[in-house]
């Protein structure tokens, strides 16, 4: 088995969305998607300053046109930047009980 890991301010990332079909069987590409991507971060780059925030495991928001798609052992990877990592999805219970940022929204 083969694992990538990434170097510098990368982080690797398992996409979390499948694909997508319509009603009438048409499947629609990632770029027709809106909004952010989201997937679990499987690998860190030794030199990336998100290593004090991120860790293996976490829940992450990214640009969905961001990074480097990659195909490994049929799983498809993304080799992201930190500039293209746009935030964390943390559960309200993990916020040690304090209250919501007012910047934090709640999605539903």
């Amino acid at each position: 088995m083969k694992t990538i890991q990434p170097f510098g301010d990368r982080v690797l990332v398992k996409a979390g969305e499948p694909r997508q079909q319509t009603a009438s069987g048409i499947y629609l590409p990632d770029t027709s998607r809106e909004g952010p991507g989201e997937g679990e971060i499987v690998a860190i780059g030794e030199g990336s300053l998100l290593q004090e925030k991120l860790g293996v495991g976490d829940l992450i928001l990214y640009q969905r046109l961001g990074g480097t798609e990659i195909k490994l052992d049929g799983t498809t990877y993304l080799l992201l930047g930190e500039a293209d990592i746009l935030g964390r999805v943390v559960e309200l219970d993990q916020l040690a009980g304090a209250p919501a940022p007012q910047s934090a929204a709640a999605v539903a």
